[in-house]
């Protein structure tokens, strides 16, 4: 993200995420805003971009849901909008809640106008997501890198957790 100087994390937390929510936290070089919901995350993308500045959006999968129309406007007004998402509903799934969006977060996002990428493995997701951000400053897209919850681990909620 400081490679890119990217300023700005919007996030509705995500288990998943702690590590790096924690890291962007602690560098006073990176402002870490805590949406409410998923949506705002695009607007406050949109805004940085407006305002100057380079934003990152953070969430997992049952979050692009909320995320369907608010992307029409980065998609319209070619703003960058790059997103990092932790994908659920599919490996060691616990949460039949989860499975909907898990399943059709990725060809949701592409029918919006995102680019998606994959990684294969975690030491992937640093390039890729590099790769993504190239594209996204030199081009005005959207994209998006899907963290499998094979990478992350499987989310368990045990009484005392």
């Amino acid at each position: 993200m400081k490679d890119k100087n990217i300023r700005q994390v919007a996030t509705v937390p995500d288990g998943g995420l702690t590590s790096l929510l924690r890291l962007c936290e602690a560098d006073d070089d990176i402002n870490v805003v805590t949406l409410t919901t998923e949506q705002e995350g695009i607007a406050f993308v949109c805004g940085a971009w407006l305002g100057g500045q380079r934003a990152t959006l953070l969430m997992q999968s049952s979050g692009v849901g909320n995320c369907i129309n608010m992307l029409s406007l980065p998609n319209t007004c070619r703003i960058p909008c790059l997103m990092l998402i932790t994908m659920r509903g599919k490996w060691a799934e616990f949460n039949p809640w989860q499975i909907p969006l898990g399943r059709a977060a990725p060809a949701v996002l592409e029918e919006v106008g995102a680019l998606v990428y994959r990684p294969a493995i975690g030491s992937d997701i640093g390039a890729t997501y590099e790769s993504a951000a190239n594209l996204v400053y030199a081009s005005g897209a959207s994209a998006a890198v899907l963290v499998s919850q094979r990478i992350v681990g499987p989310k368990t909620f045990e009484k005392g957790n």
